[in-house]
């Protein structure tokens, strides 16, 4: 563990909850979206996906985008499960190690999410856990499309420092996105890339040799 460290700042996806992108790509295909890469490809482009993350629009409209971008008849519902198909799971020792976080560090979540899927995360958790929600393991927690704002802004990083008086160089930053972890560092926060493959509970922290 980096010293100096008294704050520490997770994401989530990726980090503490297990994703596969791809699942939500098949999910799409299996609803007759064929096409569902090309479809996801050019509404990136488009402000569609950040402006879910940032709050700026909603569910409703979320869905109703998807479906003309299919230009298919499409239940919502099976659009929702869709596209939270990529959500899997919360490994026990992950949630262990926070728990034992807790008695030593001031804990953050910081995540690029939406609604929809703070939705599902949250029940993965009380269907598996009996865990009504992630916020249980933080001092406080920011989502994206609860404040406005998303990573790599430098304005979400200013906002949590500064909200609760963190010092940069007592606060550690844990991310699987290497611009993310980029714009963290340019605070003086420390950093640690989770690179693919690796996972806090086998690489960071993990149990001490006896």
């Amino acid at each position: 563990m980096i010293k100096g460290i008294r704050h520490i700042i997770f994401d989530l996806g990726g980090v503490l909850i297990n994703i596969d992108y791809s699942l939500t790509e098949k999910a799409f295909i299996a609803l007759g979206i064929d096409n569902f890469a090309e479809i996801y490809s050019q509404l990136q482009q488009t402000p569609l996906f950040d402006e879910l993350e940032k709050g700026n629009i909603g569910k409703d409209d979320f869905v109703i985008a998807l479906q003309k971008a299919a230009g298919k008849e499409i239940v919502a519902a099976s659009i929702i499960d869709a596209w939270n198909a990529m959500l899997l799971d919360f490994p026990l020792r992950r949630l262990q190690i926070l728990q034992q976080l807790q008695l030593h560090y001031d804990l953050f979540l910081l995540s690029n999410t939406n609604e929809i899927h703070e939705a599902a995360f949250n029940k993965i958790l009380m269907d598996a856990n009996g865990i009504p929600n992630i916020g249980v393991f933080f001092h406080r927690i920011y989502l994206s499309h609860r404040v406005g704002l998303r990573k790599p802004m430098k304005e979400i990083f200013e906002l949590v420092l500064n909200e609760n008086g963190l010092k940069a160089e007592h606060t550690l930053f844990i991310d699987d996105s290497p611009q993310h972890v980029a714009a963290a560092k340019a605070f003086g926060i420390q950093t640690i890339y989770l690179e693919k493959g690796m996972t806090i509970e086998h690489d960071i922290f993990k149990p001490k040799e006896k």
